[in-house]
Parts: C-alpha cells; sequence; structure tokens
C-alpha cells in the first residue's frame, strides 16, 4: 500500500463514454455510479470528463456526448504515478476523478479521488496509532465541540478534524477525525447513542508509530 500508484488504483466499475452516447446514458450511468462526472473516451484516449453541470445546462438529453466540450482535457497521469502527485492534479483542475494512460498515451482507467482517499486513510491507520472515524451529518448539526466532549467522556481526544460538505447533499457534511485511541468501540457506540452516523472508521491496535505526512495529506484532500 506505501507505493500506491495509479495502476493500482484505477476503479474498474467507472465505465466510459464514447462520444456517440447521448447525455441521458451519461445522467442514468452517473445516478447509478452516484458520480457527478464520467471520462470521455475515443479511440483508447482521454478526451477529459463530461459533469453532470454541463448535462443540466444543456437542458437537451438527446444531445450525443460530440456535442459537448469535455473539461479536464490534460487530467490525466501515467499509470506509474504516485498517489500524491494523483491528488494534486486532481485539486489543480478541481475534478473528482482523474485519467491514467499507459506510456503510449492508450487509456487504462479512471482514479476518484474518493478512492484514493480510503486507500491512504487505510494505510495511515495501519501505521500509526489511533484512529480515524467520518461521520455525516446535516449541516444545522454540526457541533465539534459538542462531538468532541462525547469522545472525551471515553477517555479519548480529538487531535485533528475537517469538514467537507457531502457531494450528493449539499445539505450534509462529512467530517472526518483523528482520535488519539487505538480502540473505537466505546467512542463509535457512544456517538451512534447521541444520533451520530459512522460511516467509515480506521483504526489498528498493534500501530508502533505515527505517518504524519500520510494523514496530512488525508486531511489536506478533504479541502479540495
Amino acid at each position: 500500500m506505501d507505493k500506491m500508484v495509479a495502476e493500482e488504483l484505477v476503479n474498474h466499475m467507472i465505465p466510459p463514454l464514447k462520444l456517440t452516447d447521448d447525455a441521458h446514458k451519461a445522467v442514468v450511468w452517473m445516478e447509478e455510479l452516484r458520480c457527478n462526472q464520467l471520462p470521455v473516451v475515443e479511440d483508447g484516449k482521454f478526451l477529459g470528463l463530461i459533469t453532470e453541470e454541463m448535462i443540466l445546462e444543456a437542458n437537451d438529453i438527446e444531445k450525443n456526448i460530440d456535442q459537448f466540450e469535455p473539461v479536464a482535457q490534460n487530467c490525466i497521469v501515467e499509470s506509474q504515478t504516485h498517489f500524491y502527485n494523483i491528488l494534486k492534479t486532481a485539486a489543480e483542475h478541481e475534478v473528482q476523478m482523474v485519467a491514467v494512460a499507459d506510456d503510449k498515451g492508450q487509456y487504462q482507467g479512471i482514479i476518484t479521488v474518493q478512492d484514493i482517499v480510503s486507500a491512504l486513510a487505510q494505510s495511515a491507520a495501519i501505521q500509526m496509532p489511533g484512529g480515524i472515524l467520518v461521520l455525516s451529518l446535516n449541516q444545522r448539526d454540526y457541533s465539534l465541540a459538542e462531538i468532541s466532549r462525547l469522545i472525551e467522556e471515553n477517555n479519548a481526544k480529538v487531535v485533528n478534524s475537517n469538514m467537507k460538505i457531502d457531494d450528493l447533499d449539499p445539505e450534509k457534511i462529512k467530517l472526518t477525525i483523528k482520535i488519539n485511541s487505538t480502540d473505537l468501540t466505546r467512542i463509535v457506540a457512544t456517538l451512534e447513542r447521541f444520533g451520530y452516523k459512522i460511516i467509515a472508521r480506521f483504526q489498528d491496535t498493534d500501530a508502533t508509530h505515527m505517518d504524519r505526512e500520510k494523514i496530512d495529506m488525508l486531511f489536506k484532500y478533504l479541502e479540495i
């Protein structure tokens, strides 16, 4: 997992659109895959990304993809690109997907930034003492002070946190918190008892050292 290069992170569940596909097909796929961007590929070449916003603005689901101007046409990395540079590429283009090509420029697949974050979180959790929780909650219910108080009641502390608007529901946020405890069981039970929804947890009871660079990268991404 430390290597984490592009070819290891390709998401094979996301198919590319062809120029002859129509906008309706793109919308259906986006709904099924719960994403708002899809790659466009023709003759093995990555042409860019089609976004849900572009389709909605066009207001014509019968339009073919070749009638749109894809964005992020240069948002592409080689198969051996390290995940740091993949994240950097995604941030520079302000997108949630990065295309991967081989040394001949042939399209190999797409990487979602969320896939990188999940892999990074799991890797970081293995290499550091403590754990990470990701909570989903309504923006109006957000109170880090209240969450911290509940965690402190279990003899632990929040040592880092980051908040990100949920791409699928702007009324909700995803809160990622780093806790200085390797046993999250009681903490999770307490948070759930008070109505908090835990959507991910990463911990390791055998960790012996902390890799600050990886954990910092995780929180930095959440600001994209």
